[in-house]
């Protein structure tokens, strides 16, 4: 499978004629690239290339379009104001964009923030119930209809993704970049890599992408720091960072190699190994938020 920007996507649908050139020298002929441990041929990830990355913030607007989430006009995410301050998502904002500072050239360069999509979940890991699962092609997805609303998800990560609508009274969810699940299936690209106008995002099965990543530096050693961010952090991820400079300790945490989830599991066996009222706590309010959630969608 080759890798897929939003222009090659349209070109593998036939939708472009003639001659199309890949952005960067990515050819129409399959990467190859040898399978890790962490990572199988149904497993699919994105590059992330902060240096060809504009600040549009058109993602944020089709992120939200595609998970019904108010967006407004997209007209409005031109609005460059919104980089005067970090912004980390949330509930109503599953990606967003920042402006950062490059010291070293006194420059600065853009960057989307969204779910890591772990190869070693942290989050599904820590959720004692099993609302969050990691699919088949490395997607990391919530479950409503499992969840309790322990928010064990949100402590575990390390990347504090998580968000949770504590302004819903009723039904509230835990909301996260979903790798646009239901798109996938339906052999749809992520909404924030098909909109996204100078292909700054690159869709395609992780190992190829992440074959490209380190193509990109080998080939550009000038304009890459020499560190694709994502390829080994917490057991690595499904998403892969590339920038001028170290994105760790900025734009992301810096992180071990080991993954996260062995923290969390020694910390629920400790809390729930011979300890039955805690169980039961949360059997009973699984219950009530399953009678809740019934109630609700028979009204």
């Amino acid at each position: 499978m080759k890798l897929q920007n939003r222009r090659e996507f349209l070109k593998t649908l036939g939708l472009f004629t003639g001659s199309v050139s890949v952005l960067n020298g990515v050819t129409p002929q399959n990467l190859q690239a040898s399978e890790s441990e962490t990572m199988h041929d149904k497993e699919m990830g994105v590059l992330v290339d902060t240096t060809v990355c504009i600040g549009c913030r058109k993602c944020e607007w089709a992120c939200k379009k595609a998970h019904q989430i108010p967006a407004g006009k997209i007209m409005e995410y031109e609005d460059k104001s919104v980089f005067a301050k970090m912004r980390r998502p949330d509930e109503k904002a599953l990606t967003v964009v920042n402006e950062y500072e490059n010291n070293k050239t006194e420059t600065t360069y853009n960057a989307k923030i969204q779910c890591m999509h772990c190869n070693h979940p942290a989050c599904v890991s820590a959720c004692i119930v099993g609302a969050i699962t990691k699919k088949e092609n490395g997607a990391v997805v919530w479950d409503t209809n499992k969840c309790i609303g322990c928010r064990y998800c949100m402590v575990a990560c390390p990347f504090q993704i998580p968000a949770f609508e504590y302004h819903k009274a009723i039904d509230p969810r835990i909301m996260k970049c979903d790798f646009c699940y239901d798109r996938q299936k339906e052999g749809k690209l992520p909404a924030c890599v098909e909109i996204c106008p100078v292909e700054a995002l690159t869709f395609g099965k992780k190992v190829d992408v992440l074959e490209e990543a380190h193509r990109r530096i080998k080939a550009h050693p000038e304009k890459y720091f020499p560190h694709v961010y994502g390829e080994y952090e917490v057991g690595g991820t499904s998403w892969f960072y590339l920038a001028s400079t170290d994105l760790r300790k900025t734009v992301l945490p810096e992180l071990g190699k080991d993954p996260a989830p062995g923290v969390t599991e020694a910390i629920q066996h400790g809390l729930f190994a011979y300890f039955i009222p805690p169980l039961a706590l949360y059997a009973l309010l699984g219950g009530i938020m399953w009678l809740t959630k019934s109630n609700t969608e028979e009204d």
